[in-house]
């Protein structure tokens, strides 16, 4: 990555003086002016794979010139089945997210789907995360701001960019304006999600750091019966048509064996993959 770029998010590439922005209050910052992966598994499923993918992720991020984010849900209350796993709970969760940012250095996202879960989760975390299905829940918003960690929206699959500019007035009613979005498709029906990519330029417009999640989007929800399926395959180009139009931060799971994962395997990219997927977007970015 090679000089500066302009883009829709306003930034450039990581330069020499670039430092790891983990419990910086200038982190905002720095998802403002370089380009970011969050990155990590659906859901915690162990210490060792969470390290291992961290790890991985970190050390391909920054030879990519990206800065990286860890990223892991302590619990999935969106399941499709009741019977599906969910996690290992708050405490728990909390406790390894500490450990990660303190071993690594780097900043940890994870998705919060009450408002009582926000004060704790923002004391192992330095960004929340409103899962799409939730970003018109007022509480949820506000306890999310209130906290003062930035808050990383993902656009409802139910809603037009234009929609999103309602759940950002709810953060920054709190007097927290540090907001990210995220694209992850939009729903028609039929187990399918469809990118219209012309919502990244608009939400862009609202003054905040776009994100894509390049992973969820390729998902097909409730596709395999009692759990989603997905078409991972579509991920690299998800990623490549996003930085195309100016986007500079980046969202997608991964998993040393997406076969296995506990949840959201079916789309998730390959560990393995990771360092290709960040190389793909680098030669697309304008």
């Amino acid at each position: 990555m090679d000089g500066k770029r302009a883009d829709i998010n306003g930034g450039e590439g990581l330069s020499a003086d670039y430092e790891r922005p983990v419990l910086m209050d200038n982190l905002y910052e720095k998802l403002k002016n370089f380009p970011f992966v969050m990155a990590g598994p659906c859901v915690i499923e162990s210490r060792d794979i969470c390290f291992k993918i961290a790890e991985t992720c970190l050390k391909a991020a920054e030879e990519a010139s990206f800065l990286y984010i860890f990223k892991a849900s302590f619990d999935k209350a969106n399941r499709t089945s009741v019977r599906s796993y969910r996690g290992v709970g708050i405490d728990e969760g909390m406790r390894l997210f500490e450990d990660i940012r303190t071993s690594f250095g780097i900043p940890v996202v994870t998705d919060i789907h009450e408002s009582s879960q926000a004060e704790a989760a923002a004391q192992a975390c330095d960004i929340l995360q409103i899962p799409a299905f939730l970003c018109r829940q007022t509480d949820l918003l506000l306890a999310a701001g209130k906290t003062g960690r930035v808050v990383n929206i993902k656009k409802a699959q139910f809603l037009s960019a234009a929609d999103m500019i309602y759940p950002l007035e709810k953060v920054r009613s709190t007097g927290n304006g540090r907001l990210l979005l995220t694209e992850r498709g939009t729903m028609f029906g039929y187990n399918n999600l469809v990118v219209d990519f012309r919502n990244l330029v608009d939400m862009a417009g609202y003054g905040v750091p776009v994100v894509m999640d390049i992973t969820h989007s390729t998902q097909r929800p409730g596709g395999l019966g009692g759990k989603s399926g997905g078409n991972p395959e579509y991920a690299p180009y998800m990623a490549a048509a996003s930085a195309a139009v100016g986007v500079r931060g980046f969202f997608m799971e991964t998993h040393p064996e997406p076969s296995q994962a506990l949840s959201d395997g079916p789309n998730m990219v390959k560990l393995s993959d990771f360092k290709s997927v960040l190389e793909k977007i680098t030669r697309h970015m304008v």
